[in-house]
């Protein structure tokens, strides 16, 4: 525990103005259009899918805490906390900002903290449930100081951000729960105005925002919704929009010499892998022979190359920033002869047929693609895919164990580890073996008792330290048993704006996509 409060020490030197100290911002003016890839789902924070929705519901709600653009965490809504225990048992203990108003004009409490992790924990409303589970108690002690006390350590809740988002109690009881996903109201720097699902969503600045130094400079915002790559960049090229999002990788180049226009490309902190069902009565991929033909069946560096013109970071497990990251542990060797020997040795001489399960919707740059370059491998060493495109809709709900049946076959898949990185929440979700009702393994198609209670036993792990340390054990584990599916690489998102936007890209929530700072250049 001591190690969580020493980085509290070192986020806390990140100052935010108080409302009483800062000066009177300049009034946001004139009105921009950019244009996003993907589309959120859904816009309640207690019901969202996947990280493509915190692109949108982001701009509007905020977390007690966040990665800055440097990605250090730093308090926002929480100005202190600090993990202590009572009884044995740790218990984080939270103070809000004063002044902090929602975009009804109402003033932010604890009593809305408790309110969103009421929502939160409820698995009727979140499928995010289970990240609460370690929950004992939520404890109002005034109107800015809260108790979250915990049956056990949760080393994943610090590691998220401590989970909770503020959602006004008043406003969803006086509209109800389908209004407040239609119209959501939060704190953040943007108010919701409209939105026309597949089309654009309309922003608002909001004046009365409690952050008076980080904070848009525009008036009204507007995102499209422009998932092809050529009328994307038709849209930006005509000036039909002064912002994009997801610059084609094949295009990188040209819009970096484009003249009045700035491009700035991050890499994500999705970590994309190819899932195989390795818990079906008859599945191949059961067999570690055949999990490890994959992997040496797929050239991912030429994929990266290629096909995402460089647009991609190769990653072992663990990614480059993320606790745990192990520069010694190595990806499996491209290797064609090497795969169909494995499978020969795994009693599949002449191969097999199966179903390879690749998302269309550009939710990454180039994603459907890469899904096609990694089946057309696959094949060529004797395991036959059969590919099926998915939107997104599809794709998101096709992957979660809930529904009747699982993914029988290969699927390419993803889950961020965050920023700053941890791979707790993610390894729960798609290495552990599906546990219904309890959270574990939401997306898995996976069974190994032995990571199971190795990522049971990270989860309750605070201290920073030993964290890393299991980490690291478990990712050499996984890696050698291709558990939880083929780690492959983490896509570089490039963005480009024309010199009169001024943007500063955020992090969280988002994956960079954040407006908490963009404006017109005066």
């Amino acid at each position: 525990m001591k190690q969580w409060c020493a980085g509290l020490a070192a986020a806390m030197l990140f100052v935010i103005p108080s409302m009483s100290d800062a000066q009177t911002p300049k009034p946001a003016t004139g009105s921009l259009t950019i244009a996003f890839a993907a589309e959120a789902t859904m816009m309640d924070p207690a019901k969202y899918a996947a990280g493509v929705d915190q692109y949108f519901f982001g701009q509007i709600f905020e977390q007690l805490v966040r990665p800055d653009p440097s990605l250090t965490r730093v308090n926002w809504l929480a100005e202190t906390w600090e993990l202590k225990e009572e009884g044995g048992k740790p218990y984080l203990d939270i103070h809000i900002r004063k002044g902090v108003k929602f975009h009804t004009g109402d003033p932010l409490t604890s009593a809305d903290f408790e309110f969103s992790y009421n929502r939160l924990r409820d698995n009727k409303v979140s499928r995010w449930s289970h990240l609460q589970a370690a929950v004992e108690k939520f404890e109002v002690i005034d109107d800015h100081h809260f108790l979250i006390r915990f049956k056990e350590g949760d080393g994943s809740y610090i590691a998220d951000n401590l989970q909770l988002w503020a959602m006004s109690k008043n406003y969803f009881e006086k509209v109800g729960d389908e209004e407040f996903g239609k119209h959501p109201v939060g704190t953040g720097p943007w108010w919701f105005v409209s939105r026309v699902i597949k089309e654009e969503i309309r922003f608002e600045a909001f004046d009365d925002y409690w952050n008076t130094e980080h904070r848009p400079g525009v008036k009204n915002l507007t995102i499209k919704v422009i998932p092809e790559d050529l009328t994307r960049v038709a849209a930006f090229k005509t000036g039909a929009i002064d912002w994009i999002d997801a610059v084609p990788p094949s295009m990188v180049e040209e819009f970096k010499k484009m003249p009045g226009v700035t491009t700035a490309g991050f890499v994500a902190p999705n970590n994309l892998y190819l899932s195989m069902d390795a818990i079906g009565e008859n599945a191949p991929y059961k067999d570690v022979r055949v999990r490890q033909a994959v992997a040496h069946a797929i050239d991912v560096d030429a994929i990266i190359k290629s096909v995402l013109f460089g647009q991609g970071e190769r990653y072992v497990e663990v990614g480059k920033g993320t606790v745990g990251y192990d520069p010694d542990l190595k990806p499996y060797p491209y290797d064609p002869k090497k795969a169909r020997d494995l499978l020969k040795q795994a009693g599949f001489p002449n191969g097999f047929d199966t179903p390879c399960y690749n998302l269309t919707t550009p939710r990454e740059p180039n994603i459907k693609e890469v899904g096609e370059a990694m089946f057309a491998y696959l094949t060529s060493v004797g395991i036959r895919c059969k590919v099926v495109g998915m939107e997104y809709g599809s794709w998101i709900t096709f992957g979660r164990r809930e529904r009747q049946g699982h993914m029988d076959g290969v699927y390419s898949n993803m889950w961020g580890q965050g920023l700053p990185g941890d791979p707790g929440t993610a390894w729960a979700g798609h290495i552990h073996t599906y546990v219904p009702g309890a959270g574990w393994g939401a997306t898995s198609v996976h069974s190994d008792p032995e990571l199971d209670a190795m990522i049971e036993e990270l989860k309750r792990t605070m201290d920073l330290e030993q964290r890393d340390a299991l980490i690291k054990k478990i990712a050499r584990i996984k890696h050698e048993r291709v558990a939880g599916g083929l780690t492959t690489y983490r896509p570089v998102v490039t963005f480009a704006w024309r010199d009169k936007v001024t943007f500063k890209p955020w992090p969280s929530p988002g994956f960079w996509r954040n407006m908490q700072e963009i404006g017109l250049k005066q």
